[in-house]
């Protein structure tokens, strides 16, 4: 079977939609007619995905936070962590605990991390992530 010419097809009488939408029947859709509610994802798909994310929130930090360069590589995790649970916007609204990363006072920006509200709801993430901050230690 020629599945180059198949995925032609496909897409011509699937469509290719990159947002999930809900089918004529009402089933969570995504790609070319995947159906996420009876088929879902391969763990290589997820895994797949998970790599894309993560090398664009790396992209995105490497252009709004100045020194995410310069930073340890448990830190720019922290930071990278931090972006992928929240967004980037999400994260670049902790100016204080930013501020502190940039000029290497990490008690100071894991303690902020802490008082925030966004440790309140992921608690043992915050905690996790703060330490590593802290000590710069996994």
């Amino acid at each position: 079977m020629n599945r180059d010419r198949l995925r032609k097809q496909l897409v011509a009488h699937e469509g290719l939609r990159l947002k999930p939408y809900r089918d004529t029947v009402g089933k969570l859709t995504i790609g070319v007619g995947r159906n996420l509610d009876d088929v879902g994802v391969t763990e290589d798909e997820a895994l797949g995905l998970l790599d894309g994310d993560v090398d664009r929130v790396e992209g995105h930090l490497r252009a709004a936070v100045p020194c995410f360069g310069s930073l340890d590589d448990v830190r720019q995790r922290v930071l990278a962590d931090m972006a992928f649970n929240l967004g980037v916007p999400g994260l670049l609204k902790f100016k204080a605990a930013l501020a502190a990363v940039a000029a290497r006072k990490f008690d100071e920006a894991a303690a902020e991390m802490l008082a925030s509200a966004w440790a309140g709801q992921v608690k043992g993430r915050a905690e996790t992530l703060a330490r590593m901050m802290r000590t710069g230690a996994d």
